[in-house]
């Protein structure tokens, strides 16, 4: 459970750091971080600190595809944490993992 935290803790501050570099690409008018790249680091447990960087940048919250689609990452992370917390689901990926 601590590495799942601190993955999750590393992927927000990497989320933090690619919102504002693109936010003042975006300022600047210089090339910009792809939007699949922001929800990609999201998907891989980054969505609070994508969540929290939108509205301190208060960027990318106009593009209502790009909301709803993050909103779709934070809901698998979510599941799969709350899935993973399961017993049954742990003793299956320790099996798979030869740990048993």
């Amino acid at each position: 459970m601590t590495l799942l935290v601190g993955a999750c803790l590393l992927s927000s501050l990497v989320a933090v750091l690619l919102y504002g570099i693109d936010k003042a690409a975006a300022r600047r008018d210089r090339r910009r971080i792809r939007e699949s790249t922001l929800h990609l680091v999201a998907l891989a447990g980054g969505w609070p600190g994508a969540l929290l960087a939108r509205r301190a940048f208060r960027h990318k919250t106009r593009k209502q595809p790009f909301g709803a689609i993050l909103w779709g990452c934070v809901a698998v992370n979510v599941g799969l944490v709350a899935w993973l917390a399961t017993a049954e689901a742990t003793a299956g990926l320790r099996r798979l993992a030869g740990l048993e």
